[in-house]
């Protein structure tokens, strides 16, 4: 990043040909590099140095350097044969200098102006643009609401109810007072179950006691899911201080819980932290996991990541509850974007024969800005078919 923000700075500084347009641009350039070493140095040190810049200036970095940065890149490379072209040909005409227009033709803004005036403020436009929007969404988000006809539902269990809270986040992006109005909804829906589907922190430590009181302000049955952010900065520890909490934690674990009179089996599943060949590496722990499934209970897997559905698709798992996709995150429709481009369920409700999955957008942030993938609370009402 610190390289490519570099060679960036070269291109916009080499098109401005003008001293407050270069200055415009150091001006910006130094200011992400710095806020990205800031990022990057708290990160490794622990030291939660981000808590120390406005959420606005993170946001900006974050988005010049996932968004502006690579936009500015790739325009660079589909310009550059172009200009190679030309100076070829120039080159090889050696055109002779024109005589000079006179004073009264020129045109008052010329094309080189434009260009360097373009080059050094439509970056800090772009990004502060963004910004602002990001800042306005990441204090809203939506209940989405589902009716799921499920065959063979128990009788007792015919419109119980169940939030679904996935991907809270809590740390950079995530905080008060979106996180109080998050508590107040979920408890305000009066749910039977409140299920959390992982990524409870965005990846410090330090976050993770403020968000285990979150999970026990909730009111009602609360089981909790680990996610791959929880596990960024150490895992272990993770999961070891979420288990001494005493909130239901399920890690590869299933737990039977009395519902409206009839039992529910919860079957949580771990994070595959598998790189290569991950969806093999889930689909093992799916079929593991289902070997605890008892014929007496309901059954609901907990899967942060959507691709599990694949495998309890093949074993008649009824319900699959995931998040981890945001929603696609950015997207132009609802099939079209990172969504569809990374994952086979990226949000709302998938059906197999009987079987059904539910992918939440999140609730939270680790990305400051969404398109077309609203952050949201899920809102499931079972009824019998």
């Amino acid at each position: 990043m610190f390289a490519l923000d570099g060679i960036c700075w070269a291109v916009l500084a080499r098109l401005a040909n003008r001293t407050p347009w270069r200055g415009l641009i150091a001006l910006f350039m130094s200011v992400q590099l710095l806020g990205l070493a800031w990022l990057i140095f708290g990160r490794l040190s622990h030291g939660g140095w981000d808590r120390w810049l406005p959420k606005f200036a993170i946001t900006s970095v974050f988005i010049w350097h996932c968004l502006g940065l690579p936009l500015v890149l790739l325009v660079t490379l589909a310009i550059l044969p172009l200009l190679l072209v030309k100076a070829a040909v120039a080159l090889i005409a050696r055109r002779r200098p024109s005589e000079p227009t006179p004073l009264d033709d020129q045109p008052a803004w010329s094309r080189r102006q434009f260009v360097g005036f373009a080059a050094a403020t439509v970056p800090p436009l772009f990004t502060l643009s963004l910004a602002t929007i990001a800042m306005h969404q990441l204090n809203h988000f939506r209940v989405r609401r589902f009716v799921l006809p499920i065959r063979n539902l128990p009788p007792d269990l015919n419109g119980m109810t169940i939030a679904q809270v996935s991907d809270i986040h809590v740390g950079r992006f995530t905080s008060e007072p979106v996180l109080r109005e998050m508590v107040n909804v979920v408890n305000q829906l009066r749910a039977d179950l409140v299920l959390l589907t992982g990524d409870l922190i965005n990846d410090a430590l330090a976050d993770l006691d403020h968000g285990l009181e979150l999970a026990r302000s909730m009111d009602g049955l609360v089981y909790l899911i680990e996610g791959n952010h929880d596990l960024i900065e150490n895992g272990e520890m993770f999961e070891r201080r979420v288990k001494a909490s005493g909130i239901p934690f399920l890690l590869d674990e299933s737990a039977v819980v009395s519902v409206r009179g009839a039992p529910i089996q919860l079957l949580g599943l771990s994070w595959t932290r598998a790189r290569e060949k991950r969806d093999e590496a889930i689909a093992s722990s799916v079929r593991q996991l289902l070997r605890q499934r008892r014929p007496d209970a309901f059954p609901i897997l907990l899967a942060h990541h959507p691709h599990a559905f694949d495998a309890a698709a093949e074993a008649s798992m009824p319900l699959t509850l995931s998040g981890h996709t945001h929603g696609g995150q950015l997207m132009l429709n609802e099939r079209c974007g990172f969504g569809p481009a990374l994952f086979r369920y990226w949000s709302g409700l998938y059906t197999r024969g009987e079987t059904k999955l539910i992918v939440s957008n999140g609730v939270g942030n680790w990305f400051p800005l969404r398109a077309r993938a609203p952050a949201e609370i899920v809102h499931l009402t079972l009824v019998r078919l």
